[in-house]
């Protein structure tokens, strides 16, 4: 409607201006009564402006983002609220977005599980990230102080990664270990039930080996089962979208009602996906919440 306004306000303003100006100097020059002809004149720019188009429709358009934004919801501009109505793909990420984002520590496995939780909580205590908090936490039940570690980083859709005591300490997902040339065991009983699996390996000497593994539970958030059901009866299609292990993110959706599932993908790839979906000449929303979503978002 705004542009519609201002296609016609180009065409519409000058003709009326110019209509006031020969109202003018008509009942001027007939009359003589210059000052009907101005109050004329006026009258007519007064009466001809398209309030309700004109000013009406950009009032409307900022007390409705202004209301959002005090509901926590930003809105970039005008389009987005004109393109909003014809999504009919919505991509989710998974942890934090369909699930609380609060993970905790269910399963410890390792010859010695507590050097292994020791060095995970080494790797991750610069980490904001959901999973590194739940073993921080776990840390700290047990009273388990992690040993300094140097030169920490993160790998992008795969783990973390540091020195410590010597050895290069890496923890992450099936992925990672298989990049390193290891082979994880299966861990099924954990994915099985929908955890999040990570290993913990060391590479000492040009050699690797994987010291044990981490399980961790992460509850559905509330709302997010009626939000999937709700999307379905108004015609959108909903897709999972993880980088977490394929059981996992299968256990989600199937929890929710989502038949299109995307697991083990990579930042890169869940950007690929939104493109693919666009490309099909689908109108696709992307909700995330994490570093790893922010190529999609994009």
């Amino acid at each position: 409607i705004q542009r519609l306004v201002d296609r016609v306000s180009a065409l519409f303003v000058p003709v009326v201006l110019v209509i006031a100006l020969v109202t003018l100097l008509g009942w001027g020059l007939t009359s003589g009564d210059w000052q009907a002809a101005l109050l004329n004149a006026v009258a007519v720019l007064v009466i001809a402006c398209p309030c309700a188009l004109g000013l009406a429709t950009p009032a409307a358009i900022m007390v409705g983002t202004g209301a959002a934004a005090r509901h926590g919801i930003l809105i970039k501009d005008a389009e987005a609220l004109e393109t909003a109505h014809a999504v009919d793909v919505a991509v989710f990420d998974k942890t934090g977005t369909l699930t609380e984002g609060r993970p905790k520590l269910t399963a410890l496995e390792g010859l010695e599980p507590e050097r292994v939780l020791q060095l995970a909580a080494a790797l991750q205590q610069y980490s904001v990230h959901p999973l590194a908090r739940a073993v921080l936490d776990a840390a700290a039940a047990r009273q388990i102080a992690p040993p300094a570690a140097q030169n920490a980083r993160a790998l992008p859709g795969r783990g973390v990664q540091a020195e410590v005591d010597g050895a290069t300490i890496v923890l992450g997902n099936r992925r990672l270990m298989e990049e390193l040339g290891l082979a994880p065991d299966a861990a099924t009983d954990h994915a099985a039930a929908g955890r999040t699996v990570s290993w913990l390996a060391e590479r000492r000497g040009g050699t690797a080996r994987i010291l044990g593994l981490l399980a961790f539970g992460d509850r559905l958030k509330p709302g997010a089962a009626s939000t999937i059901a709700r999307l379905k009866t108004q015609g959108v299609t909903p897709v999972l979208l993880s980088g977490d292990n394929r059981a996992a993110a299968q256990a989600v959706a199937q929890a929710l009602g989502i038949e299109r599932v995307h697991a083990e993908v990579l930042p890169a790839d869940k950007a690929a996906l939104v493109a693919a979906l666009r490309a099909e000449g689908r109108r696709v929303a992307m909700i995330g919440d994490g570093i790893n979503d922010a190529p999609a978002l994009a």
